[in-house]
């Protein structure tokens, strides 16, 4: 066996053990689908990316999208599958990097399974931006007393909001069924039930669903949100930078400012549990692009198994 750094960082966040846990394997040259899998099984984080030239593939599955040359080349695992493109495993990946100091500010072009995206890194503050795609948005048909007894919210939460803010599937690389709240209070008391949010999502080829209220707890922040992934096997997700850019998108599609948009807009998210977290959002002409920081939480080895072994031993 041989063994590869490993970090655990922590996305969307201004101090450790706040936001959102990412893996981040620095250097997967070379590690195939399946020890990937083992890794992220083992790290037990939400995702974990996997970070390896943009000239290479990483693992023997490799699907990248994308044409022309790309700086890196990033895949995300959950620890129960892969996913094509992860919001904050690479806010983490990028913002640790960045004060190692093994990479310097500015673009990069990343391959992923959706394609090629821009992440560039603020030489002020270590700030990561990930532009996403432009954002697609289809108000969808959908019975709201069934929404919210898959989220465990009162039916009225919904109702209230409705006429004005329609439910949706929005997606810069990632769709999310995105569902409205009137008020803070009833967000908080949502109470999922994994197997029919999963279901919900599934028949709006959706990942998962994210609730959100323009009833924040900061006075600088635009919305709390709170997203359901329990297909990717995350229950909650603390904060979700690829959801806070389709939310981006809709909010822009359903006029939601009435012509009167902010230029950046800021998603709270996490606080329900415990991991507060803050995603700053643009949406532009191009596409939209999502920032934050990024802190490093742990540092470590990990033993890497052969493919053909079953269990994978942290060191």
């Amino acid at each position: 066996m041989e063994t590869r750094r490993v970090l655990l960082v922590d996305a969307f966040a201004a101090e450790p053990l706040t936001g959102n846990a990412a893996g981040v394997v620095p250097d997967a040259e070379g590690l195939s689908d399946d020890q990937m899998a083992a890794v992220a099984a083992e790290l037990g984080a939400s995702e974990t990316a996997f970070l390896t030239d943009g000239d290479g593939a990483a693992g023997d599955g490799d699907n990248s999208a994308g044409d022309g040359a790309a700086d890196d080349r990033l895949r995300y695992f959950s620890p129960t599958t892969e996913v094509d493109l992860c919001g904050h495993a690479t806010i983490a990946t990028y913002g640790a990097l960045f004060a190692e100091g093994a990479i310097d500010g500015g673009e990069r072009t990343v391959r992923t399974n959706v394609g090629d995206i821009t992440v560039a890194v603020d030489d002020d503050d270590g700030t990561v931006w990930m532009r996403q795609q432009a954002p697609s948005v289809e108000v969808v048909d959908v019975d709201l007393g069934r929404v919210a007894d898959a989220l465990g919210v009162d039916p009225a939460a919904l109702r209230d909001v409705g006429a004005d803010l329609p439910v949706a599937v929005a997606s810069t690389g990632l769709p999310f069924l995105v569902v409205p709240v009137n008020f803070l209070e009833r967000l908080g008391e949502a109470d999922p039930d994994d197997a029919a949010v999963e279901a919900l999502a599934e028949e709006f080829d959706a990942a998962g669903v994210y609730a959100f209220t323009f009833d924040a707890l900061d006075a600088d922040s635009t919305l709390h949100g709170r997203a359901f992934v329990p297909s990717l096997g995350v229950s909650e997700d603390p904060v979700t930078g690829t959801a806070s850019g389709a939310v981006g998108g809709y909010l822009r599609r359903v006029d939601a400012f009435d012509g009167d948009e902010p230029d950046e807009l800021r998603f709270e998210q996490g606080h329900f549990v415990d991991r507060p977290g803050h995603v700053r959002v643009r949406v532009e002409a191009e596409g939209v692009r999502v920032g934050g920081r990024a802190m490093v939480a742990l540092d470590g080895e990990i033993w890497i198994p052969d493919d053909e072994d079953d269990e994978i031993i942290e060191a």
